[in-house]
């Protein structure tokens, strides 16, 4: 039964490979010889298959030995990788980041950061889950998530019992597809005649979540709660809407969505905001994290210039967050 493979007999088994004879393995390993006669004995009645031939002088594997030595080695590499993360979490205890993060954060540069909290924590425990509007404070508040990644536009359920700072900033862009209608328009298009068409909103299904948006201005809208759902929905040409910049890049490059351009209705940057409970200490790993995405890149000149060239006007309405 494989069940009584032991990690002992795997060693036995390697060690014989790689000293040519069971006295040569007994010697490495230190142990009697009989010991590992008997491991490799009880190795290969386990697996129903002879692992050395019984009538060389030395140790020869059979096909089946070699088949099965890689797996031999695989098994012991990770045990003592097991081994070392298990000493490791004994000295300083298991790190742990439970974080929920705003589906319209830029994805790429989250990647980029959990790999490098990994590499940096290599026995992390992480806990990530993908949010929109209001549920990354909701996890939080639940004691699910410690922390949220969150858009500062959407008002906090609980502003007595959660807090926010500002993290970074993502430039905001209002697209559709070269077959809608707007996309016809040249120059400037005024407010009431985006309202003509139906515009794609995020939603997170919550029954007061029209409260929340921003950025709303068609009296016909489409509800999802997925930014995936809605990039493939504008890419289709049914509707117009607003997209972070980071993921419809290669759209307005390839010619898949056009930018469209707003007459007197300027939007802000999609500014986020890290949420978590009043009181709450960072730790190590998590302060570690929220550094680096805060990291993330910087908008575009053209972008800084206009937006300081407002600095100080009252900014209407943004995003369909």
């Amino acid at each position: 039964m494989l069940d009584n493979v032991t990690i002992n007999q795997l060693r036995a088994f390697v060690a014989v490979c790689d000293q040519g004879s069971f006295s040569g393995a007994a010697r490495e390993l230190r142990r009697a010889q009989s010991a590992i006669s008997h491991a490799i004995s009880a190795l290969e009645s386990a697996f129903d298959c002879v692992l050395f031939e019984r009538n060389a002088r030395k140790a020869t594997l059979t096909a089946a030995g070699r088949s099965l030595l890689p797996d031999a080695r695989a098994v012991i590499s990770r045990t003592e990788e097991m081994k070392m993360r298990a000493a490791s979490i004994a000295e300083a205890g298991v790190p742990q980041v439970s974080i929920a993060v705003d589906t319209y954060f830029p994805r790429t540069h989250l990647i980029e950061c959990l790999r490098a909290l990994q590499a940096n924590f290599p026995t992390i425990a992480i806990n990530l889950r993908m949010t929109t509007m209001q549920g990354g404070e909701r996890l939080v508040l639940e004691g699910t998530c410690g922390l949220a990644v969150t858009i500062a536009d959407v008002p906090e359920l609980s502003p007595e019992t959660i807090e926010r700072q500002h993290l970074c900033e993502a430039q905001m862009v209002t697209v559709c597809a070269p077959s809608h209608p707007l996309a016809a328009i040249a120059g400037l298009i005024p407010r009431e005649e985006f309202g003509r068409h139906i515009q794609l909103v995020v939603t997170d299904n919550q029954p007061d979540a029209e409260k929340t948006q921003q950025g709303v201005v068609s009296e016909r809208q489409w509800w999802v709660n997925d930014l995936g759902a809605k990039h493939d929905l504008l890419r289709g040409g049914l509707c117009w809407g607003h997209m972070p910049h980071h993921m419809v890049a290669e759209d307005l490059a390839n010619g898949s969505l056009v930018a469209l351009k707003r007459r007197a209705w300027h939007m802000r940057p999609l500014i986020f905001v890290v949420s978590q409970r009043r009181g709450y200490a960072f730790s190590e790993c998590e302060t570690r994290l929220v550094e680096s995405l805060g990291q993330t890149q910087r908008l575009p000149k053209e972008v800084s210039r206009r937006s300081a060239s407002r600095r100080g006007k009252r900014s209407p309405k943004g995003q369909d967050v």
